[in-house]
């Protein structure tokens, strides 16, 4: 069994290990540097209730969970490995148990991204009814919508234009002569290790919208659309966008409109400043294709 490194005064291992002792609230400062806020909750959560698989180098028990539990489990204690400076150990338990990281395989992706492109109008339809039943919903449904952005990504933003509206700074986020969202000003709430947001091309009109509105939150929307006999398919929405705008944008502008690929590869790779109006005209048109479909 691998020694474990002496850590604030004791040292964590089989015998000795008391999971009363971890500084909690300091894992959850480390989650946060790299993560919204919902991810550190469930990275929190998981690794409190499974940290003693780690520390006592037994993952049996993840071998029973479901694909998507043990990926969230395997996540949360991945974290904790690195914050308690174990993480090779960590490596060498999920390989010795022969646990996998993602669910299914690249057949399966495919065939999952083929049945959401054929349910595209599913899609349109849950969103028009969404918008007939809760009215105050409606901009933020165009929204996210009309953005492509991650549901936590479009909250932010949303709530983000309005308090800056109403600040008289609004400039700061949103470039009206480009057109753009440039989230890259605040990294904190959109540049995250693994999921970013950059630009997002957004017409001024639809800024405008947004700036009359009061801001709303996760649990909110959630509990709104659930109470009125919804499914929630925020993440199907991505996928629409995405299917949409592949008949004007070449697949790496798709990635970088949706935080797929890191600003380095865009930049050195596809990016020319002379072609960044025609990408938003390009965009803007297939926005206003989605806006009518609707």
């Amino acid at each position: 069994m691998p020694r474990w490194p002496s850590l604030v005064g004791h040292r964590l291992g089989k015998a000795s290990f008391d999971e009363k002792s971890l500084d909690w609230a300091s894992f959850r400062k480390f989650v946060a540097r790299n993560c919204c806020e919902r991810t550190v909750k469930d990275r929190l959560r998981y690794a409190k209730k499974y940290s003693g698989c780690l520390l006592k180098h037994d993952f049996r028990e993840l071998n029973t969970f479901s694909d998507s539990k043990r990926g969230h489990v395997l996540k949360a204690l991945s974290g904790l490995a690195k914050f308690l400076g174990v993480y090779e150990d960590f490596k060498r338990l999920v390989k010795a148990y022969g646990l996998k990281w993602k669910s299914g395989n690249a057949d399966d992706l495919i065939i999952s991204r083929l049945t959401k492109a054929n349910g595209n109008n599913d899609v349109l339809k849950w969103i028009r009814e969404v918008k007939a039943k809760l009215p105050k919903l409606n901009v933020f449904m165009d929204f996210i919508l009309v953005s492509g952005l991650r549901y936590q990504e479009a909250i932010n933003s949303y709530n983000l234009i309005i308090d800056l509206a109403k600040e008289g700074k609004l400039s700061e986020y949103y470039n009206a002569e480009a057109e753009a969202l440039e989230h890259f000003r605040f990294k904190q709430l959109f540049i995250r290790r693994t999921k970013k947001a950059f630009i997002t091309f957004i017409p001024k009109a639809f800024i405008e919208r947004i700036n009359r509105q009061e801001k709303l939150t996760v649990s909110q929307i959630n509990k709104r659309v659930k109470r009125n006999g919804f499914k929630l398919r925020f993440s199907d929405i991505r996928e629409y966008w995405a299917t949409s705008t592949t008949k004007r944008l070449r697949q790496p502008e798709i990635d970088f409109l949706q935080g797929r690929v890191s600003a380095n590869v865009f930049m050195k790779n596809y990016f020319n400043p002379s072609l960044i109006g025609d990408l938003k005209e390009r965009t803007f048109k297939t926005i206003k294709e989605i806006r009518f479909s609707l």
